[in-house]
């Protein structure tokens, strides 16, 4: 799913909003101590969990000297999996530039809420007590890439936060000192087709990792993951939806909705409207909608819950 653009225009205040004046006065504070031995040390991660009891510190403060991107997620969420890692490797190429703020959403809340959050994985910044929103869904990696680079000319530009000084790109020593396990090279290429944004390449690379081992679960996650993007890339999602209001018997209609609504993280929004539009229908519509809503299983795992649930709701719409 493309990013949505950062509306810096119209951020969203939180309770410990700061001035664009003072966020200037502490970044300039900060880099001075630091400059002179007396600042705080660099952190041992630029990578953090946070919860709703150290958001003010790890998130709200730090944000005075470095924009730190939020990441929304969960540990049953597929999608998420697919972008935190390269969330991460980005944050640590920018060496401390960003600092990333990992939050579990089953066990905050609280700040989901106050987020707005509607759908995971999503992203927001913060930036000198101000929180933007970035994108929601997955996103192919170009495209993440441009929007930090847009984050971090705009913290530097409006706020005068330049990040945290010095800081080497982390994982460095340990990846020299220790040798990484070999990993397949049709996996590898494909998940580098995927966080390029070439979904094609990612789509046949996929492919021929089953056309040899029809069984491997890497692969057939990745492809159901890149084929769905690469069905929600160019979608309008404004007019889809209104397609599908508007035509509630259009099943093409109804599978982009689907769509939309798994790359957005509304898993049971999307398994919900399959199982509805299977039981409403017949025929070629109907195999439409149930090889759909296999392929959407695809992307979330045999084991989750909810696709157990829409398992046992598929077999009721049949039988």
């Amino acid at each position: 799913m493309q990013p949505r653009n950062m509306s810096m225009s119209g951020v969203v205040d939180l309770a410990a909003v700061k001035a664009a004046t003072e966020a200037k006065q502490k970044a300039e504070q900060a880099r001075t101590a630091s400059a002179e031995g007396g600042g705080p040390a660099a952190p041992q991660s630029l990578v953090i969990d946070v919860d709703e009891a150290g958001f003010e510190a790890d998130v709200l403060q730090r944000s005075a000297e470095v924009p730190v991107v939020i990441d929304f997620w969960a540990e049953w969420c597929e999608p998420c999996k697919q972008l935190s890692p390269v969330l991460e490797r980005i944050t640590r190429e920018y060496a401390g530039r960003l600092l990333l703020a990992k939050i579990d959403v089953d066990k905050n809340q609280m700040l989901m809420q106050q987020f707005g959050v509607q759908g995971i994985p999503a992203v927001f910044a913060v930036v000198a007590g101000q929180a933007l929103p970035l994108f929601q869904g997955a996103a192919p990696e170009q495209q993440i890439r441009a929007t930090l680079d847009q984050l971090v000319q705009v913290a530097e530009q409006r706020f005068g936060i330049t990040g945290l000084q010095g800081v080497p790109e982390e994982g460095a020593e340990e990846s020299a000192a220790e040798p990484e396990a070999p990993e397949d090279p049709v996996l590898a290429a494909a998940q580098q087709a995927l966080d390029s944004g070439d979904l094609p390449g990612a789509i046949q690379a996929y492919r021929n990792k089953l056309a040899d081992e029809p069984a491997n679960v890497e692969a057939k996650v990745g492809l159901a993951m890149a084929e769905l993007l690469g069905r929600v890339q160019d979608m309008d999602a404004r007019q889809v939806r209104k397609d599908a209001a508007d035509r509630p018997d259009d099943v093409p209609a109804q599978l982009k909705v689907a769509d939309l609504d798994m790359a957005g993280g509304h898993v049971e929004d999307a398994f919900g409207r399959l199982v509805d539009v299977v039981r409403r229908t017949a025929g070629e519509d109907r195999d439409a909608a149930r090889l759909r809503l296999l392929e959407l299983f695809e992307v979330i795992g045999a084991e989750d819950p909810r696709v157990v649930s829409a398992r046992a709701a598929l077999a009721r719409a049949l039988f």
